[in-house]
């Protein structure tokens, strides 16, 4: 008797029907919903070549958004990291160096040219 172990512990899925997770069960409905009601609405209007390829078309965005992960990200996760790069975050990066070494010699320079204040040669004089 052997028992399947994950070599990364936070990949482990817990399998509700025919080995697929909750939310791939409820997408796959959700997709197999979409597909029947697509069917017997153009039915009628389009032959049935036509209304295969809609009812493809139609499930498609349900069983990418159950099944497929972006960097391990399920959909709603790429969805806002995705709106926070590209609409909430400005596109143009601006890039001002700061040196801070150039900044205190600078200050230190300066303060070397100012003028120092003179002491009276009457108070040294007045000393001795």
């Amino acid at each position: 008797m052997e028992v399947k172990i994950n070599k990364e512990i936070r990949q482990y899925t817990e399998s509700i029907f025919f080995g697929l997770s909750l939310r791939q069960c409820i997408f796959s409905l959700l997709a197999c919903g979409t597909a029947v009601s697509i069917y017997f609405i153009f039915k009628p209007i389009m032959n049935t070549s036509a209304v295969s390829w809609l009812c493809m078309a139609g499930a498609v965005p349900f069983v990418l958004l159950g099944f497929v992960k972006y960097n391990g990200m399920t959909a709603e996760k790429f969805f806002v990291a995705w709106v926070k790069s590209e609409i909430l975050t400005p596109k143009r990066l601006t890039f001002k160096p700061d040196n801070y070494y150039l900044n205190v010699y600078k200050q230190n320079q300066k303060y070397k040219n100012k003028k120092q204040p003179k002491i009276a040669k009457s108070k040294k004089r007045k000393e001795k």
